[in-house]
């Protein structure tokens, strides 16, 4: 074992000898060494909770991280968004999966855990909302549309899903869908859309679409609301900036130019105050 102390511990202590495959979204293995600080600094850490080190022998705790580079995401413009939806309609061997796909993540803005993890118990058509477990064992309801509710309701039975654990998302023969398929879909509109790959963008890209546009058009608390945020870094004035459910809904039901259930304004709350904007969503 190569014994590093704090000058060899930097990210290019243990570089492998071959460069690894180039990315579409490149970093140069800043991340790694990141991540490879980080789980040195954990490892030394059991041993200073035992008593057996002090944080200054730690050679990981003396190795600052490299900075972390701004985020290349970016929200997509409503022709990019309608570009990726034509392009994935228009070939592959499960048009409708990938349709259903990227309609969910568009108006939920889920992460790709989230909607892999849904189940027939976490949809409720009545109130078109579906339960989100996603990452840092967090668990919150979040609304769609009533058409959304009733394709991917119909999107299970029709695969066989009966038992409430059964997966809402299926492939053709009646398996659960996993990661593979966003992988395969991804590529194959990159195939068509050459700017897709150049760029990298993924399925996460349409969380910051429609959370983006959330927030200019009902504010920091809604978005914050609609992307799951729970952690309390940040300004104390966090703790006082919240938005409930309904706000959500109706932030939802202007984003896609449809009615639901339990849009504020529609159970006698006030609706928040922005101009009528064209859903960019449809």
């Amino acid at each position: 074992m190569t014994r590093c102390g704090p000058a060899t511990s930097q990210p290019s202590c243990g570089r492998p000898s071959q460069a690894p495959a180039l990315a579409a979204t490149p970093r140069n293995g800043r991340h790694a060494g990141e991540h490879l600080i980080a789980a040195a600094r954990a490892f030394y850490n059991r041993a200073i909770a035992d008593g057996y080190l002090t944080i200054a022998d730690s050679p990981a705790h003396r190795v600052r991280k490299p900075r972390r580079l701004p985020n290349t995401r970016r929200a997509l413009t409503p022709d990019e968004l309608s570009d990726i939806n034509a392009a994935a309609r228009s070939g592959g061997n499960d048009i409708l999966l990938d349709a259903l796909i990227l309609r969910l993540h568009t108006e939920t803005a889920c992460r790709r855990s989230g909607a892999l993890a849904l189940r027939l118990i976490d949809l409720d058509s009545d109130h078109a909302l579906i339960r989100l477990s996603e990452k840092g064992s967090t668990q919150r309801w979040q609304p769609i549309t009533p058409m959304l509710a009733d394709r991917l309701n119909d999107h299970a039975r029709a695969r066989g899903a009966v038992a409430p654990t059964d997966a809402l998302l299926r492939y053709r023969n009646g398996q659960p869908a996993t990661y593979r398929r966003y992988d395969l879909m991804w590529k194959r509109i990159g195939r068509q859309l050459p700017w897709v790959a150049v760029q990298g963008i993924s399925i996460h890209w349409l969380r910051h679409t429609t959370l983006t546009w959330v927030e200019r058009h009902f504010g920091y608390a809604v978005a914050r609301a609609y992307a799951g945020h729970t952690e309390r870094r940040g300004p104390a004035t966090t703790t006082y900036i919240k938005a409930d459910l309904h706000a959500v809904a109706a932030a939802l039901a202007v984003l896609t130019g449809q009615p639901h259930p339990m849009a504020a304004e529609q159970r006698g709350r006030p609706r928040p105050s922005v101009q009528p904007v064209e859903p960019p969503i449809r």
